[in-house]
Order: structure tokens, then sequence, then C-alpha cells
């Protein structure tokens, strides 16, 4: 039986690789504040460069010279009294509060409720001076009293007059009007109205004053147009359909 050949292990060798090395990977960076690796924490970065033009930073600290009061604690001004030579005030009570009773809850309306009508006997008020109503005494009515209304029933009413002569005995009958005096009534008024004469010429009513033509004036027989003509002649000369006809200006 042939013996078995016993293959050695093939080394790798790393140049004969195709593949591309380490420098062709673009990993981020670790080093600085700017394009860092975001899996990596960041440690602080000095600088012994300058400050950039667009950045200022203005110092508003005070100075050595700074003057802090000694009135002045960390929980305020200290309490320790002052006193001065100017004169006491006029008045103490500069503000006047009003007290608690000089209020009235009582005088107002619940909110959302509807007010009872009022009413008062003042004088009208300036914004009624414009109303061109007249006032309730600015009419006049007629007086109830004594027999001067038609439609009121009055009681009788008596004067203190001298009496009347129409209709008393005092009356003189003499002066009455007599039968004449009367105009009486014309007949043509309750009855028949007799005819009127007149010796005025006579009336024509207004109308159309146009000539008319008589019954003799139509001629019946002259028209042809409800029937058949017959043949008509004439003598006159035969004229040429080419002939161009005379225009006379008119």
């Amino acid at each position: 039986m042939p013996q078995e050949v016993l293959k050695k292990p093939q080394i790798t060798i790393a140049a004969r690789e195709r593949g591309p090395g380490p420098g062709r990977y673009r990993l981020p960076s670790t080093v600085g504040c700017e394009a860092h690796d975001c899996t990596r924490q960041v440690q602080p970065a000095y600088s012994f460069g300058r400050l950039e033009g667009r950045v200022h930073f203005k110092d508003w600290s005070p100075g050595p010279a700074y003057y802090i009061d000694p009135r002045i604690t960390r929980t305020g001004m200290d309490g320790t009294p002052e006193y001065s030579l100017l004169a006491r005030q006029k008045d103490l009570n500069t503000f006047k509060v009003p007290s608690p009773g000089l209020y009235s809850p009582e005088k107002v309306h619940p909110q959302g409720e509807r007010h009872a009508p009022q009413y008062s006997i003042s004088a009208r008020t300036k914004m009624r001076r414009i109303d061109p109503n007249p006032a309730p005494n600015q009419y006049t009515l007629p007086p109830i009293i004594g027999s001067k209304q038609p439609n009121k029933p009055a009681a009788p009413a008596y004067v203190m007059t001298n009496r009347t002569e129409i209709g008393s005995y005092l009356e003189d009958l003499c002066k009455t009007p007599g039968p004449g005096k009367y105009n009486a009534t014309h007949p043509n008024v309750n009855k028949n109205m007799a005819p009127l004469y007149s010796i005025r010429s006579r009336s024509y009513a207004p109308g159309d004053t146009t000539k008319k033509p008589g019954p003799g004036a139509h001629s019946p027989e002259k028209v042809v147009i409800s029937r058949v003509q017959p043949p008509k002649y004439s003598l006159g000369i035969r004229h040429s359909e080419f002939t161009c006809p005379l225009i006379a200006e008119g």
C-alpha cells in the first residue's frame, strides 16, 4: 500500500493579502474636541493660543476699590435705629384706607339675577334734557266737571246768571219768522226733472272733422283682384327689353 504523504500547513503571508491596510480605515479621532469619537469620553482640552476675534468677554466684576456698605449684611440692612433733625410730618395718616364698617355688601345685587324696577322723585338728569318729549304736565285735558264732556255723565250744573229769554215766558213769539221766510224745496230735487229748453244755437259734440268719401265715390267694378282678368290689348309702341330706361332727376 502506498504511504500517505502528510501535507504541511501553509503559512499565511500578510504581504500576499490584497485587503486594505490599517491606514485605509478612517476612524474618528479621540484627540481634541472637534470631530471626536462619540463612543469615547472627551477629556478636558487646553490650549496656549489666543482667543478668537469673534469671542469677546467683558469683565463686569468690581475692582479692589469696590466699597461695600458695612450696614448691609447677607440678610439685608441691619436693624439699628436711625434719627434725624427733620420736623414731624403734619399728617401721619397719609394713606387713609376704609374700615370694615364702611363696606355695604348687602347693597350689592347678586350677579346674574334680575333687578326689580326702581323709581325716584328726583329731578330730571342732565342727559334727559335733550329729550324732546313733553312732560306729563304739558298735556291739557278737558275738565270733567260740568256738562262740557259729551262722553261723560255730567251732574246738573247751576249758575248765578239771569234767566234767558229764549224758551221762557218772557220770549216774544211775534218775532218768530212767518211762512214766507222758509225756502220751499224745488220739485226737481225729489221728483222727475222736467225737460229744459233754451234759445241758444245748437252745439255739436267734438269729433273728427276729416271729410269722408260718400257711397258714390267708390268704384267696385274696377276691383279685379278677386276675379280672373281678360286679356288686354293696347296700340302702343313695342319696346325692347334691352333698352336702358330713362332715369330723370327728381
